[in-house]
């Protein structure tokens, strides 16, 4: 899932005369929204404490997007900026902060990414009360995906190319950046876990460090469900990890996420947005998340739960016309994706239950998220996917 993004173009046909569309969650659209709409008054106040910004002119459009706050705000000068707010639980000014280094490291390696607003005390990321507050300049490129959920698939095999090899782009421009991994926090793209060969001490070492986690755990069989669910995948994967090498990635790599050259096929990345999620896992986890997140249709129907096949290509070749994978690395893919989701998932359970108070939500997280995917790659589909991934390989050795 992800956090608020989408920078650029006129508001989506379904938002009401405020600007306010459904609020996107983990198993479809929702009217009421986790946090409240951003109002102009937050707006004026915040923007006084950067300098050299003209006054607010409007408010052009809330995001629909789940965890956080966000609006498109125009200035009199006719500049445009991206603010968004974070409950203090979320995201503190430390932990935003965080995001925001591994941004600047990425600016000054050439990725195309959006710029970090730094007001008059010299902060990027601003504490008010209960809130934690960004302001990002409205970034280049089309919104194409404004109103498309994760889990949905890209419009054309092309913009998954142009996907691929920007994600391979970014990783490079990554890897020499040594930041420890972030502070223990939720609603981020963990690999803590899974990068352990002992998954049950592992998971109980990172429950027990997060209290909030912990006490929504403890309200499910989460060891025996973890253990049926997503250890057997782990115990092939576990073989396969001294050929990952741990570095700093998107952790959300997503269609929406990205600003485009325009709509049309053949269109190329220009901005990349949203790095709330983003850790320090390793490449290939970040590249099975790109398949979970554009490739299969969680949100349909199970008996209609299709795979972009002719989209996981594409994305896997652009990604390797820069970065091409080792066979241990492919391996380490395919084992995997039916479980990169895991802690996540974990932590959206968290989010719903300890600081919503949601009970739909921690069921879809929960049933549906963290133990449905992972039992779907154990039904016929699921296998076929890894099958055909699989054999994809071996194809290209071949050729």
């Amino acid at each position: 899932m992800k956090h608020d993004t989408s920078h650029n173009s006129a508001p989506a046909s379904n938002q009401d005369a405020t600007g306010a569309a459904p609020q996107f969650t983990v198993d479809g659209e929702k009217t009421e929204r986790d946090w409240p709409l951003i109002t102009r008054d937050e707006v004026e106040r915040l923007l006084a404490g950067y300098a050299d910004l003209a006054p607010l002119a409007k408010i052009a459009w809330h995001s629909p997007r789940p965890f956080s706050s966000a609006v498109l705000a125009h200035t009199l000068d006719g500049r445009a900026w991206f603010v968004k707010r974070h409950h203090a639980r979320l995201r503190s000014a430390a932990g935003l902060a965080e995001e925001h280094n591994f941004i600047a490291h990425l600016r000054s390696r050439g990725v195309p990414v959006a710029d970090l607003l730094v007001d008059r005390a010299g902060h990027t990321a601003i504490a008010q009360g209960d809130w934690t507050w960004e302001v990002h300049a409205a970034a280049p490129g089309m919104d194409t995906y404004r109103g498309v959920m994760s889990w949905k698939p890209f419009f054309h095999a092309s913009h998954a190319w142009s996907a691929g090899r920007t994600l391979a782009r970014l990783h490079r421009a990554a890897a020499d950046y040594d930041a420890p991994a972030r502070a223990l926090q939720p609603l981020l793209s963990s690999f803590r876990v899974l990068s352990s060969p002992d998954l049950e001490a592992a998971l109980d070492v990172w429950v027990q460090a997060q209290p909030g986690l912990a006490r929504s755990l403890a309200k499910h069989d989460w060891r025996a469900d973890i253990a049926e669910a997503i250890a057997p995948a782990h115990a092939r994967l576990v073989p396969l990890l001294p050929a990952l090498r741990s570095q700093w990635t998107h952790g959300d790599w997503h269609a929406s996420n990205l600003l485009w050259t325009d709509a049309a096929p053949g269109a190329q990345v220009r901005t990349v947005l949203d790095f709330g999620l983003a850790d320090r896992t390793c490449a290939v986890y970040d590249l099975a998340l790109a398949i979970e997140r554009n490739a299969i249709d969680w949100l349909a129907a199970p008996a209609t739960c299709t795979v972009q096949y002719e989209h996981i290509g594409a994305l896997l070749d652009g990604y390797a016309s820069l970065a091409p994978l080792s066979d241990a690395e492919y391996e380490a893919l395919i084992a995997l994706l039916p479980i990169v989701h895991t802690e996540f998932a974990l932590l959206e359970v968290e989010y719903f239950d300890d600081i919503l108070g949601d009970e739909t939500g921690v069921r879809a997280a929960y049933d549906g998220y963290l133990i449905g995917h992972a039992r779907w790659f154990e039904s016929e589909d699921g296998q076929r996917l890894l099958a055909w991934l699989r054999a994809r390989r071996s194809e290209e050795g071949e050729s």
